[in-house]
């Protein structure tokens, strides 16, 4: 598995279902930047349970974040994610941990879906 890349987690404020999300567009999601290596510690740690889609669009549904590709995730996902966030002890001390749970908890409030580039 390819490590050292960031993974960018941003909100999408409207959800189309017919939009190809696959465009690099960071500023447009106001993205954070979580270190992959982390989001790939996670897998243990419960994200293998969070539905997602893969590729940029709803064809795809997946279990995880493609820490190499972008991942759509969607609202009913989001307390499991934000679970998984919640259980990495790194989210006391780390700066963008806390962000991402910021994050989180604001789409969930909103019932909007996030985005995730990996690059």
């Amino acid at each position: 598995m390819y490590k050292g890349t960031m993974c960018e987690f941003g909100i999408i404020d409207e959800i189309d279902r017919n939009k190809y999300y696959g465009e690099y567009e960071p500023e447009k999601y106001d993205c954070i930047y979580v270190d992959s290596d982390i989001v790939l510690d996670w897998w243990e740690m419960g994200l293998r349970r969070v539905k997602t889609y893969v590729g940029g669009g709803f064809d795809k549904e997946f279990y995880g974040i493609d820490v190499n590709g972008v991942t759509l995730i969607p609202p009913e996902s989001l307390p499991e994610l934000e679970k998984v966030v919640e259980s990495d002890p790194r989210t006391k001390e780390d700066q963008s941990l806390k962000e991402l749970l910021k994050k989180i908890k604001k789409a969930k409030e909103e019932n909007k879906y996030m985005i995730c580039f990996g690059v």
